[in-house]
């Protein structure tokens, strides 16, 4: 079903995004990492590597924000068994990254209210602030657990806004 929307849009994106434009042209990137803390940092690089390499380096600051979010969700509280780590892929599209974590516990997160004198508990209020959209599923691979996904996106400049006239 998601392949068949995008073959619809993706004429409609190629003209939003001539081939001179590279922004979200490339390969996914699929890593793996522990459930140790400072895997958080060592994502962060290689995703503002892969957005730069993509064109995509103004996304920069709301997509690492997204991504710490979800591998600290994964690492505190997927209890990732030895033997099985978290997976991340960053996926370009046309002018716009998918971040997916996966990891092996079938715990979905939860979205809650905002209590504002809790100290954790807002990783998914930013994550759902900052992405245009996002969700939990099932894995893709046959591995039990699930895997958490966030999408953003350049945003679209119309005519005659910034720039001269």
């Amino acid at each position: 079903m998601v392949n068949a929307i995008a073959q619809f849009f993706e004429p409609f994106l190629r003209r939003l995004f001539p081939a001179g434009d590279s922004r979200g042209r490339g390969a996914p990137v699929v890593l793996r990492w522990s459930s140790h803390p400072s895997c958080v940092g060592l994502a962060r690089m290689e995703l503002r590597k892969s957005l730069a390499n993509w064109g995509l380096s103004e996304l920069e600051d709301s997509a690492l924000l997204v991504l710490s979010e979800l591998l600290a969700n994964a690492a505190r509280h997927a209890r990732v068994s030895p033997g099985r780590e978290i997976e991340t892929r960053f996926v370009p599209r046309f002018g716009a990254v998918r971040i997916e974590v996966y990891d092996s516990s079938p715990r979905r997160p939860e979205l809650r209210s905002l209590d504002p004198d809790a100290i954790d508990g807002r990783g998914l209020i930013l994550v759902a602030a900052l992405a245009d959209q996002w969700g939990v599923g099932e894995r893709d691979d046959g591995v039990p657990g699930k895997a958490i996904w966030a999408e953003l996106s350049v945003p679209l400049a119309l005519p005659g806004e910034g720039g001269c006239s």
